[in-house]
């Protein structure tokens, strides 16, 4: 990877973010280019985050010496003694090359203690989890900013309970996010996830609602489960309903929990997976 783009709620943040991704540890290393230098906003409402593109620089490379030229210059030093007379062994012979590289390496080994060079391993610290209040921040800004750059008015407020993380986008505009059977509500729900995801290092259980549709349709598929469950009590034959979420799926099967006569278990595969209502006999 030679560049990588980040972002951050301010320009250091995202370059630091760019230089973890990059495995880099110093910024004379990269050369860094500021894309948008985002923009706080008022009580933290209209924010951007600063996005910057950060490039590795070109290592410099080592000029190469000509290998002919450097073993001319090593065998014209060698041949010549200081008083311009060849250098010889005892004996009048030259020492053999084989014979300099064994006491060269004789001499390496003594001088370490006849010790094996060790590689040492630095372990890179995990990055920390956040904890839920921050994750429920970085939602309540990701669907402020959602409202925004669709142009809708709307308020978003956020609260947990029993560790999980409601988001909650109200407004007579926030409609438009709801979508044909809740789709859009879905989709926003697994981006918000993505950016808490991506920013906090983790999740957390969440349920995203819009405009009060979750609840609305909680309470349609409650009723629905009921009159459902007196079918099949009368008929006595199983009934499947169509292909629900897991969110919607838990629902039902609490409302069916607490019928006599009826129980309720899942078939199939994501994203094809319904629930089956049963006569318990």
């Amino acid at each position: 990877m030679e560049w990588v783009e980040a972002v951050g709620r301010t320009v250091d943040e995202a370059v630091d973010e760019a230089l973890g991704a990059l495995g880099v540890a110093s910024r004379d290393e990269v050369t860094i280019e500021v894309i948008d230098e985002g923009k706080k906003g008022l009580l933290g409402l209209g924010g951007r985050d600063a996005r910057v593109k950060v490039t590795l620089k070109p290592k410099k490379k080592r000029r190469r010496r000509s290998k002919s030229r450097d073993r001319n210059q090593q065998r014209n030093e060698g041949s010549k003694a200081p008083n311009g007379q060849s250098r010889k062994a005892k004996g009048g012979k030259p020492k053999d090359r084989g014979q300099r590289r064994d006491n060269k390496k004789d001499h390496q080994s003594a001088g370490s203690g006849g010790q094996e060079k060790k590689k040492v391993v630095v372990d890179k610290k995990p990055e920390e989890k956040a904890d839920i209040e921050e994750q429920a921040q970085v939602a309540k800004d990701f669907a402020e900013g959602l409202l925004e750059a669709f142009g809708l008015e709307g308020e978003v407020a956020t609260r947990v309970e029993d560790d999980i993380l409601f988001v909650d986008i109200n407004g007579e505009q926030t409609e438009a996010l709801v979508g044909r059977k809740g789709v859009v509500v879905q989709a926003v729900h697994e981006l918000t996830r993505t950016v808490i995801q991506r920013k906090t290092f983790g999740a957390p259980r969440m349920r995203v609602d819009i405009a009060g549709y979750a609840a609305r349709r909680r309470e349609a598929l409650k009723i629905y489960a009921g009159r459902l469950a007196e079918s099949v009590k009368e008929d006595g034959r199983e009934a499947m309903l169509e292909p629900m979420n897991a969110a919607d799926r838990k629902v039902v099967h609490d409302a069916i929990a607490e019928i006599d006569g009826v129980r309720s278990f899942s078939e199939g595969e994501e994203p094809n997976r319904s629930v089956v209502v049963a006569p318990t006999d």
